[in-house]
């Protein structure tokens, strides 16, 4: 039997409510949504209108303004290149996944803009300080991760986005790692255009995600084809969700997104969040006591630290070292995590690191024998 500990890459096991949904969502629902006139494509758009309110609820969003993608990498790049304009300048934190990374690195190879990175810091007032200090007459966004997918290290959004929001500046938030674990909220964090993964911490299928505008933000559209509305018009609508949802879209990953967001709404999400970290506290307080192990971050804190414990096993590298554990059972993450900024920021670019990430499923007896199995290494 496996041991899961990989929960920043994707939830699993799902709840049994989230494959629930998905079976009768084969059954029931699988019409293209608001394309037909029959009743059954009305109910299934209407299913869908209903994760879209249950997205606005949790992340203070207006629901039409939700527009549903394959997950947060293809959320990301559609706010950042439907945002970016010749000749803007970018600002990305240190701690940034290669969605972000790349995808502004690659419009400043193409000479449309270019970028800064701000170095993340524990102390909050230092962390907003080095996103001012990069701000010049041409940035037109900064675009930052609301945690670390590698070292869970959380960032002061609302601050930032408080700070973007005098200046003028459009504020992109990726919550991929936060999402469903601890509290974001659009309005409240001043986030004008926030990028979610569905099938992590949200507990949906994968092949889900979503970007979420606030009201009065728009994005040029990242792909172009059939919405059912506007039909004549060579262009592609300019309101949402239309303009961003091309072609068919993904009706069981969706409703299962749905069934996930009750399941944490049901158990709280602030139980599940503090289920997770407790986890993480203890493994990385026996993780600081074995003499073989080292870490790279403070011991994880309430509200500032995501579920996530980064670490290397003596002088093994982090491959060796999750190929061990993976010949006991227990899966992990090991290597960089698609986040190389975030290793250089860690001084880990020599040997990455090994990730435990636990879900809303994983016991305390799993974590011990992990533990356990990590002292009898050699």
């Amino acid at each position: 039997m496996m041991i899961y500990l990989d929960g920043s890459a994707t939830s699993y096991p799902k709840p049994a409510s989230v494959s629930a949904s998905a079976s009768d969502a084969i059954r029931n629902f699988g019409f293209n949504s608001g394309r037909g006139g029959y009743q059954a494509s009305l109910r299934a758009a209407e299913k869908i209108y209903s994760v879209r309110e249950k997205i606005g609820a949790m992340f203070g969003i207006s629901p039409q303004n939700v527009a549903f993608t394959k997950n947060c990498t293809e959320a990301l790049n559609i706010a950042i290149r439907g945002s970016a304009r010749k000749g803007c300048h970018i600002i990305i934190s240190s701690l940034e996944h290669n969605s972000v990374f790349r995808t502004v690195h690659r419009l400043s190879e193409q000479g449309i803009a270019d970028y800064d990175i701000a170095a993340f810091d524990y102390n909050n007032d230092s962390c907003i300080k080095n996103f001012e200090a990069l701000i010049n007459r041409r940035t037109s966004m900064i675009v930052c991760t609301a945690a670390s997918n590698v070292f869970g290290a959380v960032f002061p959004i609302a601050q930032i986005g408080a700070l973007a929001k005098r200046r003028g500046i459009r504020f992109i938030v990726d919550a991929a790692q936060t999402a469903g674990v601890m509290p974001i909220n659009s309005k409240k964090d001043n986030i004008d255009i926030l990028c979610c993964a569905g099938h992590k911490s949200l507990m949906g299928l994968m092949g889900t995600g979503f970007i979420a505008l606030a009201d009065g933000e728009t994005v040029n559209p990242f792909m172009f084809g059939g919405t059912g509305s506007s039909s004549l018009s060579p262009q592609m609508p300019d309101f949402m969700p239309d303009m961003l949802e091309a072609g068919t879209l993904n009706n069981i990953g969706i409703i299962s997104l749905g069934a996930g967001i009750d399941y944490i709404n049901t158990k709280g999400m602030n139980n599940i969040y503090s289920h997770e970290l407790s986890l993480c506290a203890n493994v990385y307080s026996a993780l600081e006591a074995n003499k073989n192990c080292i870490l790279y971050t403070p011991a994880p804190v309430y509200g500032q630290t995501a579920p996530i414990v980064s670490f290397n096993f003596r002088d093994y590298s982090s491959e060796k070292t999750a190929s061990l554990l993976s010949k006991r059972g227990i899966a992990v993450r090991a290597g960089y995590h698609c986040a190389p900024l975030a290793h250089k920021h860690f001084k880990t670019l020599d040997t990455g690191t090994v990730r435990i990430s636990p879900t809303a499923f994983t016991t305390k007896k799993e974590c011990e024998f992990l533990l356990n199995t990590l002292k009898k290494l050699k």
